[in-house]
């Protein structure tokens, strides 16, 4: 199943356009960098073995997306713009990337996880491996999301284009959001 930052990208994109998606899309690249360092130095470790810094982390993302959710939901009837994306608020946009993943706390364990069983211990240089990989994983990320958001973006320009789907587009974003929100709220280590 897609994670909570595919699904994010998807939503933006369906709803405000592909640059959306794609400015969406640096800001969770961005906070990605900040897990990748995490990562590197060993603050992610702190994280897991915390109960409490994972909680935190964990409720601060459930409740952002639960905002987002509410300000979607409050936007529910109203037409969705075809011009919006010329109008968007890039920086705003790439600010809610970076928070949404900031304040995922599953990326943390991605790396602590998945990366590990990719490092050759013998060879040394454990923080430089896990750099590596995690700029590669990063690129790659980038990628997948991009492509998510340029298709997405189709789909959503002719969802915008239909007065009916139009109406419902708000409303099927906050309750994406909702659900994200709550599985991120209920979700284990």
């Amino acid at each position: 199943m897609p994670g909570p930052d595919n699904l994010f990208t998807l939503a933006q994109s369906i709803a405000k356009g592909k640059n959306a998606g794609i400015f969406t899309t640096l800001g969770l690249c961005t906070g990605l960098l900040v897990h990748i360092t995490a990562a590197t130095v060993g603050i992610s470790a702190v994280i897991y073995h915390s109960t409490l810094a994972f909680t935190l982390v964990k409720y601060a993302g459930a409740a952002y997306l639960l905002f987002l959710a509410y300000k979607s939901f409050k936007e529910k009837g109203s037409t969705v713009n075809l011009e919006a994306e010329d109008s968007l608020n890039y920086k705003s946009l790439y600010k809610k990337g970076i928070i949404m993943n900031l304040l995922n706390p599953k990326v943390s364990l991605f790396f602590l996880a998945f990366f590990p069983q990719f490092i050759n211990y013998d060879d040394g240089n454990v923080p430089i491996q896990m750099l590596v990989y995690g700029i590669l994983f990063l690129v790659q990320t980038f990628i997948i999301f991009t492509l998510i958001s340029i298709f997405a973006g189709k789909v959503g320009y002719f969802l915008r284009k239909n007065p009916t789907a139009s109406k419902k587009i708000n409303f099927i974003q906050g309750s994406l959001f909702a659900l994200i929100g709550l599985k991120m709220a209920f979700s284990q280590k």
